[in-house]
């Protein structure tokens, strides 16, 4: 277990929690030379499309930060887009306890705000959320 570090603005390691649809990310981020581990495999192992890896690079990549912190996470839930998006929320927010003055850089990109979309449920009465029965005229 890492000792904690006290950083100007924060403490290290930071813990913080990422959410996008029905995605949880449980993040950890620690001093070390930017590996990103995510239930126990390697980031570029776990999402094996690019653009989801660049996606959820992106606030360390505002922050400069991409080579200064090891980032341990347990992701649960949803499916691979959703999780990557729960990770890119949760790096944000540990980011930010670590160091405050990035929050207006963080928040400016619009990687502290949390995604609120979600499925919309079925209605009765209907075939889907949105999508009615077929209307037979006779």
């Amino acid at each position: 277990m890492a000792e904690a570090v006290q950083t100007p603005g924060g403490t290290l390691p930071a813990t913080a929690t990422g959410k996008r649809k029905t995605s949880v990310a449980r993040v950890r981020v620690t001093l070390g030379t930017g590996q990103i581990l995510i239930n126990g495999r390697a980031y570029e192992e776990y999402f094996p499309r690019e653009a989801h890896q660049l996606y959820a690079r992106q606030p360390l990549e505002a922050a400069n930060a991409a080579t200064t912190y090891d980032i341990a996470a347990r992701i649960t839930g949803g499916g691979v887009t959703g999780q990557a998006g729960a990770l890119r929320h949760g790096i944000a927010r540990a980011l930010e306890q670590i160091d405050p003055n990035l929050r207006s850089t963080l928040k400016r990109s619009g990687f502290l705000t949390r995604d609120a979309r979600k499925k919309e449920r079925k209605k009765y009465g209907q075939r889907g959320a949105r999508a009615r029965f077929q209307f037979s005229k006779r």
